[in-house]
């Protein structure tokens, strides 16, 4: 069945929207989980048609980021009222504002104010900058789309009253390392957990997307201080927030990134630090692309939900 797409976006044909989805599976090479695989969202066109209707510089890194297959995944709707956490510059804003359209709501996650001074590095002027990224995350949106959705910003302590039990999605799309690295000196991980378990509906659902650390890695580099965790590490701080792993993928997977403890995420692509002014070694990241990715969903422990394969 067709959605209609009610923005400014254009509608692709079918035709060329298959041979757009050929490509994305050939450059994705991955089998997932539930049957899911880089074709099993061909009927979705409103999707592809909001990923594809987007500047080169964004469409760039979709075949290493997979947002037709991850939010198709994820069960994201038009209409549903999401919370994006960690948006930053609106990677995936864009597409989730665009999408969801005028009947939706989208709102932004940002740390707590206190969490910013616990890197050591940000100057006061860099953490005033990113703690008011928060209040002004509903003009980014609008900046980014025209369909009139609901935008509201906030952090993991300071979200409204009235949002608790009333989403359908949390999504964290490379957000948990961070607050994995700080919550044993600030609860971070935790207090974020359990804010989208309140915040969610009782069929909601949550969607991360993580850099995945090494199974037999060592539990204090893939603490998120790298930007890698361990898949079992994270499904278990789920289920102790409240939560059930009800599916798994490997549409975001990368076999060519083997970290080791020597190594941190950032020296991947987009970031390539350390290989900026080094081409041999530019070339080298350049060549793994993109961190190897869990992906998964999760329900409320309990819940009655239909999780559907694609």
């Amino acid at each position: 069945m067709l959605i209609k797409n009610k923005n400014k976006h254009s509608i692709f044909t079918k035709s060329v929207l298959s041979a757009v989805f050929a490509s994305i599976a050939l450059a994705a090479g991955l089998h997932a989980s539930l049957s899911t695989n880089a074709f099993a969202h061909d009927g979705n066109q409103a999707l592809a048609g909001v990923v594809l209707d987007r500047s080169a510089e964004k469409r760039a890194r979709d075949t290493q980021r997979r947002p037709v297959q991850t939010l198709s995944f994820f069960q994201v709707e038009p209409g549903m009222r999401v919370a994006e956490a960690l948006p930053g510059g609106g990677w995936y804003s864009e597409i989730l504002a665009n999408y969801l359209g005028k009947e939706g709501a989208l709102y932004g996650i940002n740390y707590n104010d206190s969490m910013w001074p616990l890197f050591g590095f940000f100057t006061p002027e860099r953490i005033e900058q990113m703690s008011a990224r928060t209040a002004a995350f509903p003009t980014l949106v609008a900046e980014l789309s025209d369909t009139g959705i609901t935008a509201g910003g906030f952090t993991f302590a300071t979200a409204p009253d009235d949002l608790h039990g009333s989403l359908d999605r949390v999504l964290f799309i490379r957000a948990l390392h961070n607050l994995a690295r700080f919550e044993e000196q600030a609860g971070t991980l935790s207090e974020a957990l359990n804010l989208a378990n309140s915040l969610l509906k009782e069929d909601g659902l949550v969607g991360v997307v993580q850099h995945r650390a090494p199974a037999d890695a060592d539990d204090t580099w893939a603490d998120g201080s790298a930007g890698y965790l361990k898949q079992d590490d994270v499904i278990k701080a789920f289920e102790k927030a409240g939560f059930e792993l009800v599916a798994s993928s490997e549409i975001n997977a990368n076999e060519k990134d083997k970290p080791t403890k020597d190594d941190m995420v950032w020296r991947l692509p987009p970031s390539l630090n350390g290989a900026q002014d080094d081409p041999q070694k530019r070339k080298a990241m350049e060549a793994i692309g993109e961190s190897d990715r869990m992906t998964l969903l999760f329900k409320k422990q309990g819940a009655e939900v239909s999780v559907h394969s694609h």
